[in-house]
């Protein structure tokens, strides 16, 4: 039986979130909408290298909340940045 291994599995999510995020990019899209879904899939994979390949999975407390919020902060102004902007 060969199964992948969850970091495995963990790591083609990366990829496949790169690509999208990519995919994005090239077409030209724009907007707030698109500018708040590119920093929210940002959210979710700097999340899963927290969790996964950083260790901070089993963990308790603040620590587990450590990537979370250094995320969460530069996203949030970089959204308040779109959202002021004429047009954004």
């Amino acid at each position: 039986m060969n199964t992948l291994r969850p970091c495995t599995k963990v790591y083609l999510a990366l990829t496949a979130l790169t690509a999208l995020t990519y995919a994005i990019g090239e077409a030209g899209l724009g907007g707030l909408t698109v500018a708040l879904a590119t920093l929210g899939l940002a959210l979710v994979k700097g999340q899963l290298v927290g969790d996964w390949f950083m260790g901070l999975r089993g963990l308790q407390g603040p620590w587990r909340w450590v990537i979370l919020i250094w995320l969460t902060v530069p996203g949030a102004l970089i959204a308040g940045a779109f959202y002021l902007t004429p047009g954004g």
